[in-house]
């Protein structure tokens, strides 16, 4: 079990990691563009990962190599909302491959994804940290060593809980 506070601290088997959480804090009742980590029990359905910036990570759970054009829609217009997409896309939608480092390594949480309720949020990921911890959009973000740590010691099991202190 993974356990995420609103004092921006993951705990994991007994031992406290500094993270970024979404700008907005966390929030019950999401919505797309809203700033808010989702509060929730969650898993990680699928680790995504730069083979050019980080070695292999070692994981029981599904990994895929991102590429140039591998993106992430958040248009509550399309079908694909929610959904890795490929790029070039008329949808809005995030690039997975960036020119800064934080999406170097992404472990994607099962937010809204089956069935993706459009408008509820996308894109609700683990990835990596700015140096000084700004927050983000919405996701979770820990420095590179201690999410590829993490990566390496779950399973597709194991719950992620995002709860608010």
């Amino acid at each position: 079990m993974i356990i995420i506070k609103k004092s921006g601290f993951l705990i994991f088997n007994k031992k406290k990691y500094r993270c970024a959480l979404g700008i907005s804090g966390i929030k019950k009742n999401k919505r797309e563009g809203d700033g808010s980590t989702p509060s929730g029990s969650y898993k990680i359905i699928k680790i995504y990962y730069r083979k050019d910036k980080t070695n292999f990570i070692k994981s029981n759970i599904k990994k895929k190599v991102i590429k140039k054009n591998i993106g992430w829609c958040d248009d509550v217009k399309s079908k694909f909302y929610n959904k890795e997409i490929k790029l070039p896309s008329k949808f809005s939608h995030e690039k997975l491959y960036r020119k800064d480092n934080l999406y170097d390594i992404i472990g994607v949480l099962n937010y809204n994804i089956n069935p993706a309720i459009r408008g509820k949020g996308s894109a609700i990921f683990l990835h990596l940290a700015k140096k000084m911890f700004t927050k983000t959009k919405g996701c979770v973000a820990l420095k590179k060593e201690d999410l590829i740590y993490i990566l390496s010691k779950i399973t597709k099991n194991t719950k992620i809980r995002i709860i608010k202190d």
